[in-house]
């Protein structure tokens, strides 16, 4: 079976794009023509999946990938459940890869209970998963993608300010997150594809590049999820810090700056779906420019 993490770098070689759309759905993103008669949880999750299938069909082609967070569908109770499956299955059919943003994790047969419901038989060709139970809650997780073709991006160092509360703490002469990335590269020895990267990721924020630079340095096998591009702060440059030295190995996500594109300035007069591509492509100037000023 096909590497996940082979298909993920083939599928961003093919458009040029580094770049995963974050389908972070909020209902106050849609256009009030979209949201005037959504007042049930069921007319909202309804309205969020269309949203999203128009922005993926626009989207298609520009960025190889989706990530749902799931926090925004859940919200909305079995309805919303129903909107990200659904949209998951929509970015499946149009070939893109399709990331189900969930952070889980537990202990033995609970975390082997979350393994089955997203990476066996479901349209997420990878979930998010918090290292912190340790390797009895990681297994189940690379087990099944390994038996279904799937991944994980585990998390490593996050884009949000508190995480170094945590993250940084000094274990045993180094910070926690990159004893977390040597647990990582371990995680994934089994499961390294043709490209020379393996379907167990880490997620290492845009927001701290200098820290993203030593991880990338030491971690040579493992590829990287890069939150905190565009609303959290990150710019291109933050963002290359994730990437080797052929501008590989990485890919960046853009939540709030590509589905809510048409609420600023630059776009203004576009469609939501319209805006969504345009802002799309000038990331993907704004990543190129970085990666050649980075190698």
């Amino acid at each position: 079976m096909k590497n996940i993490t082979d298909i993920l770098i083939d599928k961003i070689n093919e458009v040029q794009n580094p770049t995963v759309a974050g389908l972070d759905t909020r209902i106050d993103f849609l256009p009030e023509s979209m949201t005037k008669n959504a007042k049930s949880a069921e007319d909202k999750a309804k309205a969020i999946t269309e949203y999203n299938y128009k922005l993926i069909d626009a989207l298609k082609g520009i960025v190889p990938s989706v990530k749902i967070q799931s926090a925004y569908y859940e919200m909305y109770a079995h309805y919303g459940v129903k909107a990200m499956n659904d949209t998951a299955a929509y970015a499946k059919k149009n070939g893109m890869v399709v990331m189900a943003d969930v952070k889980r994790n537990d202990i033995g047969a609970t975390a082997e209970a979350y393994a089955a419901a997203y990476l066996e038989d479901s349209d997420y060709d990878y979930i998010t998963v918090n290292p912190y139970p340790g390797y009895d809650g990681i297994k189940p997780f690379v087990d099944a993608g390994e038996k279904n073709g799937k991944g994980i991006f585990v998390l490593a160092r996050m884009s949000n300010p508190s995480a170094a509360e945590l993250q940084n703490l000094d274990v045993g002469g180094e910070p926690l997150y990159m004893r977390v990335g040597s647990l990582i590269e371990k995680w994934g020895a089994s499961v390294i594809g043709k490209h020379g990267y393996s379907a167990v990721g880490a997620v290492v924020g845009a927001t701290n590049p200098t820290e993203a630079k030593e991880l990338r340095k030491r971690f040579k096998t493992v590829f990287f999820l890069v939150p905190g591009y565009g609303a959290q702060g990150g710019k291109g440059a933050d963002a290359a810090a994730s990437f080797d030295e052929k501008g590989g190995g990485a890919i960046v996500n853009n939540s709030r700056g590509l589905i809510a594109a048409y609420k600023n300035e630059k776009y203004k007069g576009m469609t939501y779906y319209e805006a969504a591509a345009a802002a799309a492509c000038d990331m993907r100037e704004d990543l190129m420019r970085a990666l050649k000023d980075n190698r």
